[in-house]
C-alpha cells in the first residue's frame, strides 16, 4: 500500500504528541510503547518504522514538550506579557490540574535525571532556551546574574507546581501556586501585590 508523500513524517509527529502526552501523565517507567502506540491509534508494530528505541522516542518528546513550552513562553512575551504574566501563566489551576499538555520539567524531571546522557543532553538545551527567554524578563542588567537567577526562578516554579499537584485540596493547591509567585517574583525582584 503507497501512503501520500509527508505521511511517514505525519504519523511519526503523531507518535511524538501522543507519547509526550503519556509520559507527562503517566511518567517514563509508566508508559509503555504499547499504551503509547495505542493512544496514537496505531499497532505496535509502527513503532520500529520511526524510532529505534524507547530511549529515542522519550528523547524527542522530551525536547518537543519542551520546544511547545518555549514556543508559548515566547508567544506570551511578544504579546506584551511581563514577568508576573509568565509566571501566573506557569503557575495557575489550569496548568495544574493537566500534566499531560504542561511543562515537561514539573512531570518528569526525576525520571529525566536517570535518562541516557543524550536524553539528559537534548533537555538541557531545552532549559537554558526557556531560561534565557526568562532571564531577558528580569530588571538584572547583568547576563550572567539574569541567568542564574532565572534559572532559580524556573526551578521555584516548577517545584511550586509539583507541590500544588501533590495536595487533592483545590484550595490548598491555590495557596501553594500563589505562594509560587509571590516567592517567584521576590526571587526577581518585583513588587508583589
Amino acid at each position: 500500500m503507497r501512503f501520500e508523500k509527508g505521511h511517514k513524517a505525519a504519523t511519526r509527529r503523531h507518535i511524538l504528541e501522543a507519547a509526550s502526552k503519556c509520559f507527562r501523565s503517566e511518567g517514563v517507567s509508566g508508559a509503555g510503547i504499547s499504551g503509547i502506540m495505542g493512544a496514537a491509534g496505531l499497532t505496535n508494530g509502527a513503532f520500529y518504522a520511526h524510532f529505534d528505541s524507547k530511549d529515542a522516542l522519550v528523547r524527542e518528546a522530551v525536547s518537543s514538550a519542551l520546544a511547545e513550552r518555549q514556543q508559548s513562553l515566547e508567544e506570551n512575551v511578544e504579546m506584551g506579557a511581563g514577568l508576573e504574566e509568565v509566571i501566573r501563566s506557569y503557575l495557575n489551576q489550569a496548568h495544574r490540574a493537566d500534566p499531560s499538555c504542561g511543562c515537561p520539567s514539573a512531570a518528569l524531571l526525576p525520571e529525566i535525571a536517570r535518562q541516557s546522557e543524550p536524553t539528559r543532553t537534548a533537555y538541557e538545551h531545552g532549559l537554558n532556551s526557556f531560561v534565557s527567554t526568562l532571564a531577558a524578563l528580569l530588571p538584572e542588567t547583568d547576563s550572567s546574574r539574569a541567568d542564574r537567577r532565572a534559572t532559580a526562578i524556573f526551578g521555584l516554579m516548577v517545584g511550586t507546581l509539583q507541590l500544588a499537584r501533590a495536595v487533592p485540596s483545590i484550595a490548598r493547591a491555590e495557596q501553594i501556586l500563589e505562594a509560587g509567585v509571590e516567592a517567584a517574583l521576590l526571587l526577581a525582584g518585583e513588587p508583589c501585590d
